[in-house]
């Protein structure tokens, strides 16, 4: 590993490189057949993107459906009980769903639950937020995606790796955290609201990068659902991140 995560192929990949060229000048970490480690690629992204669109769909229901609408905004007993569900339910279902997450088709139905759990705290998350905010937060989320996406995967090819940003992305999650159950007790303020917002998206910015350079080059071909996972997790929170910075700074 070189200065700043550039990796020289040959000493990286001794095994790969004069394959690589065979291959046609494939990325120079294509041990196995290109062809397959690209099918993997691309069968994540399609479980991604259908994950997306569970999420938007069920998002725009909370938001858009006058009577589930109505239903999150009072403050009856059932509301609140309702609200611990859908909090705690994303964590119980992601028990079976690690246990199961190399079995198909179970694997996949788990996924499918777990999204709609977190679905439902995304559309709950936006319910007090402008409009506005809310579509501005999803163009700029698109954007940063398809972005840090490709650089990934161009940085891969010229012999980049990622893996050096584990530790320091999982250390800034956990001060995330902390910092967030600290703000139950003492709310935030509109300018730390904008702060911890932008703090918060380059972090899971960091965890895109990491996660597609994850996805290129180190989930096995049954590790689907893992790389699935981690990768709408990160586009989930840095959607929810811009949304927190654009509401705090549209006052």
């Amino acid at each position: 590993m070189g200065k700043h995560g550039k990796c020289d192929v040959e000493a990286c990949y001794p095994a790969a490189h004069s394959g690589a060229v065979a291959g046609g000048g494939m990325y120079p970490y294509m041990i196995e057949s290109p062809q397959l480690r690209w099918a993997f690629i691309r069968k994540v992204y399609v479980i991604v993107a259908v994950q997306l669109l569970v999420t938007v769909a069920v998002a725009a229901a909370v938001n858009l459906i006058e009577p589930i609408k109505t239903f999150f905004q009072g403050r009856k007993p059932e509301v609140l009980a309702a609200y611990v569900i859908i909090l705690v339910a994303p964590l119980i279902m992601m028990l079976p769903m690690i246990y199961f997450r190399n079995k198909h088709p179970i694997n996949l139905f788990f996924l499918f639950l777990f999204t709609v759990c977190i679905s439902f705290s995304v559309g709950m998350g936006c319910l007090s937020k402008n409009g506005t905010v809310i579509f501005e937060a999803a163009a700029i989320t698109l954007a940063v995606v398809v972005s840090l996406t490709c650089y990934t995967f161009w940085a891969a090819k010229k012999g980049y790796d990622f893996e050096f940003l584990g530790p320091f992305l999982v250390a800034a999650a956990l001060v995330l955290v902390l910092y967030s159950l600290i703000t139950i007790l003492y709310p935030m303020g509109r300018t730390a609201k904008l702060v911890y917002g932008c703090v918060t998206a380059l972090v899971f910015s960091g965890f895109i990068i990491y996660d597609t350079d994850n996805l290129i080059k180190r989930y096995t071909y049954d590790e689907y659902v893992a790389a699935a996972i981690t990768l709408y997790f990160d586009i989930i929170n840095l959607f929810m991140a811009l949304v927190t910075a654009l509401q705090a700074a549209d006052g």
